[in-house]
């Protein structure tokens, strides 16, 4: 038997290499620069641990457009302001596609899912759909108090802990207030079982393999090898998600709403279902599809955006005192922050905005692909190609960042900058632009500021052990977000006079 799989082999290598001949003829055209690939592989090898570092460092010396073959697929990799503004807005209808991806096959339900699925109707009509009924500014408003009740038992929980001198890891404490915000919201309740923990484990572990370089993706061919393991790991979180789906759709048509009364996200959707929109027929799976997008969505970026912000402020005493003043003026010392009090807070706008130039949530946007061949910058970008836009890379430009060190964390560099987080500003792009960007700003602008505020105004923070500031550890976890390596773990000290 084992001669039967030498050639096999031989004959999967010869007709791989004779694939990437015949690739390499018909790339006759001007492609933007990058590095000389491998054979069948070309430039995955260069990827390593955290690939928007790496793709950073490679665009110094190809450029902001640069072209790599991973495997067999066109990648362009997108580093600067003005080329992001060409593929994100002027070409931008060409480039409203999305990949074929291993992850989202296993996981998001065969790519039903907002984030994944292919630009056309059923991705307008569910886009719509997750819009009016979650992420439009009357259905923001609509959950103020249940994010005053969430923030303010977190709250009640680290006056405890700063009355005991105790070290809670924040880290945690704030993925599950994001959590549970995000679920009653998405679920109209909130979850606290075992069941819901092992649920919230798997989840972090989707968010690393959705983005992990899959070699199915870029060698068709040697998908089912699965030479890394990675489908196999996708389909046992897929597994897990699907059970914990199920039950919260078999939950909600038990209990199923009469007209007039209040419904929640699943509520809406479920009652959908059966229905014929556009061209696509609504099913379960879509349902659970669209759930995990917006669970995940909300969840994560929101998470990693404010756990950042708490460590950087830390790490710098004297804008964490800047900020604090703002609140203490605008405030008082007396009571927390309402929502109603965020409007006129500049610094604290200055300080989420250096956060997701320094850290944004998800390094690279997700990747788009090419309906069309298209011409960008004088440089030919095949059809099907993967565009990848590395807004890591972009908030670190020099070019761009110009007043400061763009490494370093100052606020300030925004004053007199009318630059916002919206996608209308390139140099900025937490959310991304264009079609495919993120519709729910609004939802994650208000968490974030919220959250930040009221954790600032209502605590200071000592490091344990004796720790400097300047010693904490940075290092980040690359997936489809990038939170600390290393949970935050902090004293608080309370500062209110209530």
């Amino acid at each position: 038997m084992a001669w039967i799989w030498i050639t096999l082999s031989f004959a999967l290598i010869a007709h791989l290499l004779l694939r990437a001949l015949l690739w390499k003829k018909k790339s006759k055209k001007k492609l933007p620069p990058g590095p000389r690939g491998y054979p069948i592989l070309g430039n995955l090898p260069l990827l390593g641990q955290n690939p928007h570092h790496d793709l950073h460092k490679l665009a110094k010396k190809y450029g902001p457009l640069m072209h790599l073959r991973l495997g067999f697929v066109h990648t362009i990799v997108v580093s600067s302001p003005e080329v992001a503004e060409q593929f994100l807005k002027i070409h931008d209808i060409v480039f409203a596609g999305r990949p074929p991806h291993e992850a989202s096959k296993h996981i998001s339900y065969e790519q039903r899912s907002l984030a994944f699925s292919s630009y056309g109707p059923y991705w307008r009509n569910i886009r719509k759909m997750c819009t009016l009924e979650l992420l439009s500014n009357a259905k923001i408003n609509s959950f103020k108090s249940m994010r005053r009740e969430e923030v303010g038992l977190l709250v009640s929980f680290l006056k405890d802990a700063a009355h005991d001198h105790t070290a809670i890891d924040l880290s945690a404490k704030i993925s599950l207030l994001s959590a549970d915000m995000s679920c009653r919201m998405i679920f109209g309740k909130k979850y606290m079982d075992k069941e819901f923990d092992e649920f919230m484990a798997v989840m972090q572990e989707g968010v690393v393999l959705g983005a992990t370089p899959n070699i199915g993706d870029y060698v068709p061919y040697l998908a089912r090898f699965d030479l890394q393991g990675l489908t196999k790991r996708m389909k046992a979180v897929s597994k897990v998600f699907d059970a914990f789906f199920e039950k919260i759709i078999d939950e909600h048509m038990k209990a199923k709403k009469e007209e007039g009364e209040s419904k929640d996200f699943v509520d809406v959707m479920l009652g959908i279902m059966g229905l014929n929109e556009g061209e696509y027929h609504i099913d379960r799976s879509h349902i659970k599809a669209i759930i995990l997008d917006m669970l995940s969505a909300s969840m994560d970026t929101s998470a990693t955006t404010i756990d950042w912000a708490i460590t950087e402020l830390t790490r710098h005493p004297s804008v964490m005192k800047k900020l604090q003043d703002e609140l203490e003026k605008a405030v008082g010392m007396n009571r927390a922050v309402e929502e109603s009090d965020l409007e006129g807070l500049h610094y604290l706008n200055m300080v989420i905005k250096e956060i997701m130039r320094l850290h944004p949530a998800s390094p690279f946007l997700l990747p788009r692909e090419a309906t069309e061949d298209c011409t960008v910058n004088g440089f030919h970008i095949p059809s099907k190609s993967t565009v990848i836009v590395n807004v890591w890379s972009i908030g670190r430009d020099p070019k761009v960042w110009t007043t400061h060190n763009p490494e370093e964390f100052i606020p300030e560099r925004f004053l007199g900058l009318s630059v916002d987080v919206m996608g209308h500003d390139f140099q900025l792009l937490p959310f991304g632009a264009g079609r495919r960007g993120c519709p729910g700003i609004q939802l994650g602008m208000t968490v974030v500021r919220f959250v930040l505020a009221q954790l600032v105004h209502c605590f200071d923070w000592d490091l344990p052990g004796g720790i400097s500031p300047s010693e904490l550890d940075m290092t980040e976890e690359f997936g489809l977000t990038a939170p600390r390596a290393n949970h935050l773990v902090v004293t608080p000290r309370y500062r209110l006079s209530e």
